[in-house]
């Protein structure tokens, strides 16, 4: 069934970016509690919060991004990453700026960090996203590059304008956001990665400012209370998340929890934002914690930011068959029926793999980045 968006009204209305939201409660002392996320940032009429974008303006809490972006751009699927969703195809991407962690190793930090609102030069309205999305015939619209937490009624407006177009959507997401506007971010959308970034409370205290059982709430909703398909990274940090009793741990929760086909990606970190005296990973790295994790029985685990075909390959759990075999972004051979059968034995590999309409799949799109100019009136907010 066809839904109609209903536009967000503008606060005020000569502000055609910065909307309401409802995420927020007054406290007894006149601050207003914003309750997007874990932070719960108490603010006076005109501060903003951790994430710079949620603010407090006439005495409500208001997002001042909505339809405003740091650029878009056509990835491949797999570059989010997902490997069990819609593979081959290209996504349409976005991020606005912002982020409510304080990760000390970002690797989108001009963006995630960004405190210059006037940084957002593109701007683009859930119909104008959609819309472009497909007549540029991509298959599906992520919200990705800085969390899509901190726009949640953005993100969730254009999931909904991406279904009535029969487009699919994607969250890349550090998974760090209270039950209440989780439910809203996630209603309308298809797929998800969640970046796991550590497995220890010291590093998620330490190194990301946050909590890693918020994360893995996170996880456990979206696996078990909803049908968003859903992939982990972890990036891995030398000296610093890497070590064997960690990433065994970290594969035994997803194991335990989650089940043994919820896919797993380790990728490599390089140097940058606050971590530069940090070397980059070693492929090496990489290899053990794909061997580990393989060896505490998760089915589907890939490392990637390395040149791995066997690391970056999905194998049939059931009789081995290399049935999707991928260099960096480009599909090589793929041995699935429509719907996910291993063509060699039938076992159904988890994920989506039916086509949406108009693809076949795999998609061609391979590892092309194509990025993209949105010009959209104010007017066109719905």
């Amino acid at each position: 069934m066809t839904q109609v968006a209903v536009p967000r009204p503008a606060v005020p209305d000569t502000d055609e970016f910065t909307v309401g939201t409802e995420h927020w409660h007054k406290l007894d002392d006149g601050r207003i509690e914003c309750t997007v996320c874990p932070r719960h940032c108490r603010l006076r009429e005109g501060q903003r919060g951790f994430c710079f974008v949620r603010a407090r303006q006439d005495d409500q809490i208001v997002l001042t991004s909505y339809g405003r972006s740091s650029g878009f751009c056509i990835d491949p699927i797999e570059k989010k990453p997902l490997n069990h969703f819609i593979p081959g195809t290209p996504v349409l991407s976005f991020g606005t700026a912002g982020c409510n962690l304080g990760c000390r190793f970002c690797q989108n930090w001009d963006i995630s960090k960004s405190r210059e609102i006037d940084t957002l030069t593109s701007s683009a309205f859930p119909r104008d996203l959609a819309s472009t999305a497909r007549e540029l015939d991509c298959a599906s619209l992520a919200f990705t590059y800085n969390d899509p937490t901190i726009f949640t009624e953005y993100a969730h407006d254009t999931s909904r304008a991406a279904h009535d177009l029969g487009l699919k959507s994607v969250v890349v997401s550090a998974g760090y956001i209270e039950p209440g506007a989780r439910e809203e971010l996630y209603r309308h959308a298809d797929a998800a990665n969640i970046d796991l970034k550590g497995f220890t409370e010291h590093f998620y205290k330490k190194i990301a400012f946050g909590n890693l059982r918020t994360v893995l709430d996170t996880l456990e909703y979206l696996v078990h209370e909803t049908d968003v398909w859903t992939e982990i990274t972890t990036l891995l940090i030398p000296d610093h998340n890497d070590g064997d009793e960690e990433i065994r741990e970290e594969s035994r929760w997803i194991r335990d929890n989650l089940g043994p086909d919820v896919p797993l990606h380790f990728t490599a970190f390089h140097p940058d934002f606050k971590m530069m005296d940090v070397p980059p990973t070693p492929p090496s790295t990489l290899r053990r914690a794909r061997d580990i994790a393989l060896g505490e029985g998760l089915n589907f685990v890939y490392t990637g930011n390395v040149h791995d075909v066997e690391g970056q390959t999905t194998y049939c759990p059931s009789c081995g068959t290399a049935v999707i075999v991928r260099d960096w972004y480009r599909i090589l051979a793929y041995e699935l029926e429509p719907g996910g059968d291993c063509r060699h034995c039938g076992h159904t590999l988890p994920g989506r793999f039916d086509p949406p309409a108009g693809f076949d799949l795999p998609g061609t799109w391979g590892q092309r980045r194509r990025p993209v100019r949105i010009s959209a009136a104010p007017t066109d907010r719905a």
